[in-house]
């Protein structure tokens, strides 16, 4: 279970690269890394229908993903310059537009993954690990899974019967997200 949620943490907030990771500043955008991680998830309005990816390289921090409120946008850009080791912060993050079919498309395939007993086990955590990007009745699925069936499953229950025009995968297994932080790290 720490392995899903290390994996989840990362994923995320996304994948950092640094150059020369076997160099000190490479340990050094490790460690911004990490604590970017922390707290973007530790942020109290930062929910499962949010995605936040980071990219540090040499303390400059790119902040991609989108979000449902302005103020969440601000507040994480805040939250992340407040790092020891950042020295800038690019926000990139969007803004997923205001719509009451969005927000109901939202919640009922909330409650269609995590009532599903393959997702249990992620319902009781703090952050679950599959998050729902909803946009113009568009569906993209993020986070990190345990195998290709949870997989699989998220995105065939996603496309269920709730009126969603399209659904996008970006899923990752724990394996791929172990395999994608050693290569960047």
């Amino acid at each position: 279970m720490r392995r899903v949620m290390w994996a989840l943490a990362v994923f995320l907030i996304g994948i950092a690269t640094a150059a020369g990771a076997d160099t000190g500043e490479g340990r050094k955008d490790l460690q911004v890394f990490n604590d970017i991680s922390k707290a973007v998830t530790r942020y109290g309005q930062f929910t499962i229908f949010d995605s936040v990816d980071a990219n540090v390289k040499d303390g400059v921090v790119t902040l991609t993903g989108r979000v449902t409120m302005p103020y969440k946008k601000d507040a994480i850009e805040k939250r992340v310059a407040k790092i020891d080791g950042v020295r800038q912060v690019r926000d990139e993050i969007s803004v997923l537009p205001v719509s009451q079919f969005d927000d109901r498309l939202r919640y009922r395939i909330a409650r269609a993954i995590y009532s599903n007993p393959n997702f249990w086990n992620y319902a009781i955590m703090a952050d679950p690990p599959v998050h729902i990007l909803v946009e113009h009745s568009r569906v993209t699925l993020t986070g990190v899974v345990q195998s290709e069936v949870e997989r699989m499953l998220a995105r065939s229950i996603a496309s269920g019967q709730f009126g969603v025009m399209s659904v996008v995968n970006n899923l990752k297994t724990d394996a791929e997200a172990r395999d994608a932080l050693e290569k960047a790290f």
